[in-house]
Protein backbone atom coordinates (compact mmCIF):
# COMPACT_ATOMS: atom_id res chain seq x y z
CA UNK A 1 0.00 0.00 0.00
CA UNK A 2 1.56 3.18 -1.26
CA UNK A 3 1.90 6.00 1.85
CA UNK A 4 1.03 9.64 1.06
CA UNK A 5 3.54 12.57 2.44
CA UNK A 6 1.39 12.91 5.60
CA UNK A 7 1.18 9.08 6.62
CA UNK A 8 5.70 9.25 5.96
CA UNK A 9 6.04 11.96 7.61
CA UNK A 10 3.39 10.82 10.91
CA UNK A 11 5.62 7.32 10.54
CA UNK A 12 8.89 9.64 10.86
CA UNK A 13 7.67 11.13 14.28
CA UNK A 14 6.74 8.06 15.55
CA UNK A 15 9.55 6.35 15.02
CA UNK A 16 11.60 9.36 16.41
CA UNK A 17 10.22 8.64 19.81
CA UNK A 18 10.01 4.60 19.64
CA UNK A 19 13.94 4.48 18.61
CA UNK A 20 15.45 5.97 21.86
CA UNK A 21 12.76 3.72 23.66
CA UNK A 22 13.29 0.48 21.79
CA UNK A 23 17.37 1.24 21.98
CA UNK A 24 16.69 1.39 25.93
CA UNK A 25 14.90 -1.82 26.41
CA UNK A 26 17.36 -3.60 24.07
CA UNK A 27 20.66 -2.01 26.56
CA UNK A 28 18.19 -2.82 29.83
CA UNK A 29 17.85 -7.03 27.93
CA UNK A 30 21.89 -6.59 27.34
CA UNK A 31 22.22 -5.86 30.52
CA UNK A 32 20.43 -8.68 32.18
CA UNK A 33 16.94 -6.95 33.48
CA UNK A 34 15.01 -9.03 31.09
CA UNK A 35 11.55 -8.16 32.08
CA UNK A 36 11.79 -4.68 32.24
CA UNK A 37 13.52 -4.46 28.86
CA UNK A 38 11.23 -6.42 27.54
CA UNK A 39 8.15 -4.57 28.17
CA UNK A 40 10.03 -1.59 27.37
CA UNK A 41 10.84 -2.86 23.99
CA UNK A 42 7.29 -3.98 23.86
CA UNK A 43 6.20 -0.43 24.29
CA UNK A 44 8.10 0.76 21.80
CA UNK A 45 6.90 -1.79 19.23
CA UNK A 46 3.41 -1.11 20.16
CA UNK A 47 4.20 2.54 19.63
CA UNK A 48 5.24 2.04 16.18
CA UNK A 49 1.94 -0.76 15.80
CA UNK A 50 -0.37 1.61 17.01
CA UNK A 51 0.48 4.62 14.19
CA UNK A 52 0.54 1.59 11.50
CA UNK A 53 -2.89 0.64 12.08
CA UNK A 54 -5.47 2.48 14.79
CA UNK A 55 -7.11 5.37 12.62
CA UNK A 56 -7.68 8.34 15.28
CA UNK A 57 -10.05 11.26 14.79
CA UNK A 58 -7.02 13.47 14.43
CA UNK A 59 -6.40 11.14 11.03
CA UNK A 60 -9.57 11.80 9.25
CA UNK A 61 -8.70 15.35 7.91
CA UNK A 62 -5.46 13.89 6.27
CA UNK A 63 -7.48 10.59 4.79
CA UNK A 64 -10.07 12.80 3.40
CA UNK A 65 -7.09 15.21 2.10
CA UNK A 66 -5.40 12.04 0.70
CA UNK A 67 -8.44 10.90 -1.36
CA UNK A 68 -9.29 14.17 -2.70
CA UNK A 69 -5.67 14.70 -3.50
CA UNK A 70 -5.40 11.46 -5.20
CA UNK A 71 -8.83 11.78 -7.36
CA UNK A 72 -7.82 14.83 -8.84
CA UNK A 73 -4.50 14.04 -9.59
CA UNK A 74 -4.27 10.98 -11.60
CA UNK A 75 -1.44 8.49 -11.50
CA UNK A 76 1.50 8.39 -13.97
CA UNK A 77 1.61 4.57 -13.55
CA UNK A 78 -2.25 4.08 -14.35
CA UNK A 79 -1.98 6.07 -17.41
CA UNK A 80 0.42 2.96 -18.80
CA UNK A 81 -1.71 0.57 -17.85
Amino acid sequence: MARGIIGTVQLVVTLVFAIPVGLFGVTKLVAGDVLFGGVVLAVAVGMVLVEEYLTTPQDVPSMAAEKVVGSVVEDPDADEE
